[in-house]
């Protein structure tokens, strides 16, 4: 029980109530007993119980009395006072007493309140004597029970209200810890999306506009003087911008690669090279090692991204007349190899990512490698051409991905 405890719930608004109950029946028992026994003063000890009980009432309406324990003190003061005076009256007064302990024990500090349930007590036994004109152990017995089962009770309650208030505190840090995971989880999750989405669009989109960029420039300079070739540049730039617009649909839909679609990796890596050594004047070959065995469609859905942003480089920037695609099934890992005879480049050198001047292929690349559990290694000096590798580990599909 404490002073500043919050609002009351039913149960402790219940058992204020009992005791009220309990003081105000103790205090008409005092009363009825002095008058139906014919005890002398009986008119006195009437009167004595009932400012008894109006001073009691005056408690529970003051809210000072439940908010500060000094006020709570005075009051205390005040109800015992009164109490002794009807005590000194009627030997039945005895019985207030009980109730008077757990009213010390809630509203005053712990020692405070123990001292004066024990002076309460040694009041109680000393009226009693004194109307009973003698002493005994059975005379001490019953307010000192009373007061150390008054003591147990309410010191047990402390500790429960305690230990109550200890859980709901933890149960609100509970609460705002896996509110503030969700949102953390939220926010990963977002940034996660949107670095897929970026080496999505940088592996198809983009590095199809580039392609449908090179086509025009090149029709642009054959234009005045081979218009033919100028129109069959245009028209693989068309073809380029219809591939571009289907990938687009199929962010929009969330569904895999439309080379993927009832083709092996294989077959879309052969129709790759195939379609940038007739675009850009480049020879691209695609080479098969190893027995082909059914993969995820993420690791299928990485190795063909990988493919086209390095063929894509190697068009842009490379300067190459040749390159070779490798898919090789060896052991427990499935490689990617990307060789050209091009310029080359200094891989340390190599151009961080930014707006203006591209770079993100290779990160794109590393990532798309790393979430799988693989690798991706880039082998590369100028003048020496340009050896990109990826390598994800052999995991066979679930059952519902299984291509034959």
């Amino acid at each position: 029980m404490n002073i500043a405890a919050p609002t009351p719930t039913p149960t402790t608004r219940a058992l204020a109530w009992c005791l009220h109950l309990l003081i105000v029946c103790l205090l008409v028992l005092a009363a009825g007993r002095a008058v139906t026994s014919g005890r002398p003063h009986a008119g006195v000890t009437v009167a004595a119980a009932a400012a008894c009980g109006l001073v009691y009432a005056v408690g529970p309406l003051l809210p000072r009395v439940r908010s500060s324990r000094p006020a709570a003190a005075w009051w205390l003061a005040a109800v015992g006072t009164v109490w002794l005076v009807l005590l000194a009256l009627s030997p039945d007064a005895v019985w207030v007493a009980f109730p008077l302990y757990f009213l010390q024990l809630h509203l005053l500090p712990r020692r405070a309140g123990l001292a004066a349930v024990a002076a309460t007590a040694a009041a109680a036994v000393t009226g009693f004597a004194a109307h009973q004109r003698s002493f005994s152990p059975a005379t001490a017995i019953g307010p000192a029970l009373g007061a150390a089962v008054a003591v147990a009770v309410v010191w047990g309650y402390q500790a429960l209200y305690r230990e109550s208030e200890q859980r709901r505190r933890l149960i609100e840090e509970l609460t705002a810890t896996r509110a503030d995971l969700a949102r953390v989880q939220h926010t990963a999750g977002v940034l996660a999306e949107r670095e897929r989405l970026a080496r999505e669009i940088h592996d198809t989109l983009a590095q199809g506009f580039s392609s449908i960029q090179l086509l025009l420039r090149a029709a642009e300079r054959a234009l005045p003087h081979a218009p033919r070739n100028a129109a069959h540049y245009v028209d693989q730039a068309r073809q380029a911008a219809v591939d571009n617009l289907a990938e687009a649909r199929r962010f929009v839909v969330a569904l895999s690669p439309p080379a993927l679609e009832g083709a092996t990796l294989a077959g879309a890596l052969e129709r790759l090279c195939a379609t940038t050594g007739t675009r850009h004047r480049l020879t691209a070959r695609f080479h098969l090692t190893g027995t082909p065995v059914p993969l995820a469609t993420a690791h299928e859905v990485a190795l063909l991204r990988i493919a086209q942003s390095a063929l894509a480089n190697t068009v842009r920037h490379a300067g190459a007349t040749a390159v070779d695609v490798t898919l090789g099934y060896a052991g427990d890992g499935t490689v990617l190899d990307v060789v050209d005879d091009g310029r080359g480049f200094d891989p340390a050198r190599a151009p961080g990512p930014g707006p203006e001047g591209g770079g993100f292929g290779l990160a794109a690349m590393r990532a798309r490698a790393q979430a799988l559990g693989g690798t991706l290694t880039v082998d590369s000096a100028p003048g020496h051409g340009t050896t990109l590798a990826a390598r994800l580990p052999l995991v066979p599909p679930p059952e519902p991905e299984a291509r034959p």
